[in-house]
């Protein structure tokens, strides 16, 4: 497979994924200032700080408000990682890559930007969660049209690596930014409010209802575990790197050298270290310094598949 393809059909993958997080994180915000009381625990600074870009968005919003937050996260053209722009360059990676894709799986992508990019026009628009539930069926349309109309192959599997480590990436960060958010409540520990907060946070993932079938009570070490390390549930960063990592190893045995590269073995790395941590080894070490090193694994992942598989950059 040529290089420029793999890389394309990556990136689209992952910048439809990046654009779904942050309509799902704008919509459980949105929940969650109607249930709180008032003035409780500001939710828009913490969407700020997951995206990494809070120095950006202070110089040209300055206070993170709801119309601010929303903007920049959904319909900013200048931000690179707005939805807005994340699908605007999914659909041009798409463009390059048609042969690769179907055409219903094309025509999704296509209509899923024009959804947004109508919205963004539309100064009238009401931006409430429902808007960012419809940009979710989008996604989840996409997902089963790709699923079910493209070959597995390792165009498929470069497609499912860029969508996992993606989903890793926001599912730690946004774990990381409300663990301080919600925990700094020290007052409101173990209160009806402490479990509306706790679990707007496992409906960012669309968890809530997985939790409740293995745990019957918000509980702050389980819902930490369910983030990070459960097995099967789809959105947990244990998961989402071994998707990752077997779709890397799919990838390997494909190739002419039929052997891991080191985007693998990093990768594995990483796996093998998730498999044998437990929740208090991450509350000892401190929630923002585990979530942290994840973070150095996942972008040193992401460097080794540039260098591994990817000649040419076509952005990130």
């Amino acid at each position: 497979m040529l290089s420029r393809v793999a890389e394309s059909v990556y990136w689209m993958s992952r910048q439809i994924e990046r654009a779904e997080n942050h309509a799902r994180f704008l919509e459980v915000t949105l929940h969650l200032i109607l249930d709180q009381p008032e003035n409780l625990v500001d939710p828009w600074d913490p969407l700020v700080r997951i995206t990494g870009d809070e120095e950006w968005f202070k110089e040209k919003y300055g206070v993170a408000n709801q119309e601010n937050v929303v903007n920049f996260l959904a319909f900013d053209d200048e931000y690179p990682h707005s939805m807005l722009t994340c699908l605007r360059a999914a659909r041009e990676n798409a463009r390059g890559v048609r042969e690769k894709l179907s055409s219903e799986a094309f025509e999704q992508i296509n209509e899923f930007y024009h959804f947004v990019n109508e919205a963004s026009k539309n100064e009238l628009l009401d931006r409430d969660s429902q808007f960012f539930d419809e940009v979710r069926e989008h996604t989840i349309q996409w997902s089963g049209i790709l699923t079910s109309t493209m070959a597995q192959d390792t165009a498929w599997h470069f497609a499912n690596v860029g969508r996992m480590l993606e989903r890793a990436d926001k599912t730690s960060r946004i774990l990381d930014v409300k663990y301080f958010n919600l925990f700094y409540s020290l007052e409101h520990v173990g209160t009806a409010i402490d479990d509306l907060q706790w679990s707007s946070l496992l409906l960012a993932i669309s968890g809530f209802e997985a939790y409740r079938r293995d745990y019957h009570t918000i509980d702050l070490d389980n819902v930490v575990g369910f983030f990070l390390f459960n097995k099967t549930f789809p959105r947990s960063v244990h998961h989402c790197v071994a998707s990752a990592g077997w779709s890397l190893g799919q990838i390997d045995e494909a190739s002419v050298q039929g052997v891991p590269r080191n985007s693998s073995k990093v990768l594995e790395a990483l796996q093998q270290r998730l498999a044998n941590t437990e929740v208090k080894e991450v509350l000892a070490i401190g929630m923002h310094e585990f979530v942290d090193g994840l973070q150095e694994e996942l972008n040193a992942i992401g460097s080794s598949m540039s260098e591994d598989y990817f000649q040419i950059s076509v952005g990130v």
